[in-house]
């Protein structure tokens, strides 16, 4: 029995959410950044005070810091955040949740949240951003997708749909849950590659919520199969770096002035 095994639905919900804090070294290391056309698309023009909702070991808000002048750093998980002091000195960073900011009203121009937003609790996530957000203040979503075809990469899909057929954040990106009191969503994607080394293929699968909760053995067993795949695939074999190809699914929405 594989540990995902030992859950109930909602057991297993809250069992990956709270998982990366343990893996936080693997996230950065298998984890891509974001393009800046998509961030630039989710900020809203001369914003001073934008909020990173669930970030992590700290992937978008370096790219925000180099645009904003103040920007607050929201992350649950203490591993997480400890990743991100070192990796983006200075920014503040501070423990919290979509559901509890710690961050008084009416103060931010946008709160964007990468690759976290279907983690949260919308009946109770939605009120708090909007709480927190000036009036025509942007609520920014973007996750980064896999998305391309070759037979290396549906090879390595193959492996790792062994532990998950379909992630949430597949799906939450393609329609996020926002609603009232938001304007209606609008979505851009935006398309890339980011070229990876085996090692750093090996990271991104071992940083998945899904296999972080696997059982030690089933884990072990996964990453094996990855690296034997990056060893002897005719695509990847001898290679010293690979391009993932990868679309980011943003969604922003405007609380109303």
């Amino acid at each position: 029995m594989s540990s995902t095994d030992a859950f109930e639905p909602g057991q297993h919900h809250e069992a990956q959410a709270t998982s990366f804090g343990s893996a936080a070294d693997v996230y950065e290391r298998g984890r891509p950044g974001y393009p800046a056309e998509a961030v630039d698309w989710l900020l809203p023009a001369g914003a001073q005070n934008v909020v990173d909702l669930g970030a992590g070991t700290g992937k978008l808000t370096r790219l925000l810091v180099e645009r904003v002048p103040d920007v607050t750093a929201i992350e649950p998980s203490a591993g997480m955040r400890e990743q991100l002091i070192r990796n983006v000195p200075g920014v503040q960073v501070l423990p919290g949740s979509a559901e509890r900011l710690p961050i008084d009203g009416a103060t931010a121009d946008a709160v964007l949240a990468a690759q976290a937003w279907h983690w949260v609790d919308p009946e109770r996530a939605v009120p708090e951003v909007a709480r927190v957000l000036k009036p025509g203040g942007v609520l920014g979503l973007l996750w980064n997708i896999r998305e391309g075809a070759a037979p290396w990469l549906d090879a390595l899909e193959s492996i790792m749909s062994a532990a998950s057929a379909a992630t949430e954040s597949d799906m939450a990106s393609e329609s996020p849950q926002v609603g009232d009191p938001f304007g209606p969503i609008e979505r851009r994607d935006f398309r890339w590659t980011f070229e990876m080394t085996p090692e750093t293929v090996e990271a991104m699968v071992a940083s998945r919520s899904y296999v972080i909760t696997l059982s030690p053995s089933d884990r072990e067993a996964m990453l094996g199969e990855v690296r034997d795949l990056l060893r002897t695939h005719p695509d990847t074999a001898g290679r010293a770096t690979v391009g993932m190809p990868y679309v980011t699914r943003c969604s922003r929405a405007i609380l109303p002035a």
